[in-house]
């Protein structure tokens, strides 16, 4: 009987978090990046400890798809008022060609000037990109070329670990209350 009781008490005590987005907690992927930032430093996911990270990989020169995700992720920030400042959003380059250390920053800061744009050469963002399973491809279109690219955001919780796949349908809405979510479960741990 004792055993029992306190199986129940350890089960009550235990973190229960629902998130509106998909939970991908534990993923055996996307543990850790070391990418180069538009004045040439060399950050990794080490250095936002503390703050939720959402990371999503694309192209300065994508139609629809990285401008709608980075939109999104600006409302996001928008919506969560004072914590705001505890989001940090990453743009990942597949296109590291095109995407040089002034355009990529210029580009970020259109949607919000915190945001961050990180490159590294062609090898290391294949490997980057395969730490984090994401899928891109150059595509040629006429004399220049496209890239397709996965359309999933990432968001990592303030003390770095892997949390969430946000699709590229999800609401600013929705991202919100779990980014929000993340930052009072670490708020609340002793």
């Amino acid at each position: 009987m004792g055993l029992f009781i306190a199986m129940a008490l350890s089960a009550c005590n235990r973190e229960t978090v629902s998130f509106r987005n998909t939970d991908i907690t534990g993923a055996n992927f996307g543990h850790d990046f070391s990418l180069l930032d538009p004045d040439g430093a060399t950050r990794s996911l080490a250095d936002f400890r503390g703050k939720v990270v959402m990371m999503f990989f694309g192209f300065t020169q994508c139609p629809d798809i990285c401008p709608t995700a980075l939109s999104r992720a600006a409302q996001v920030r928008q919506l969560l008022g004072d914590d705001a400042d505890r989001l940090q959003v990453i743009f990942v380059s597949v296109d590291p060609e095109r995407d040089l250390p002034g355009v990529l920053k210029a580009y970020t800061a259109a949607f919000d000037p915190d945001f961050l744009g990180l490159y590294t050469s062609l090898e290391e963002t294949r490997k980057v990109a395969d730490e984090f399973r994401v899928f891109y491809r150059k595509v040629p279109t006429g004399g220049s070329y496209s890239m397709d690219h996965t359309a999933t955001s990432y968001v990592f919780d303030p003390a770095g670990r892997l949390r969430l796949a946000v699709s590229y349908q999800s609401t600013a809405e929705s991202v919100a209350a779990d980014v929000q979510t993340l930052i009072q479960t670490a708020s609340s741990r002793p």
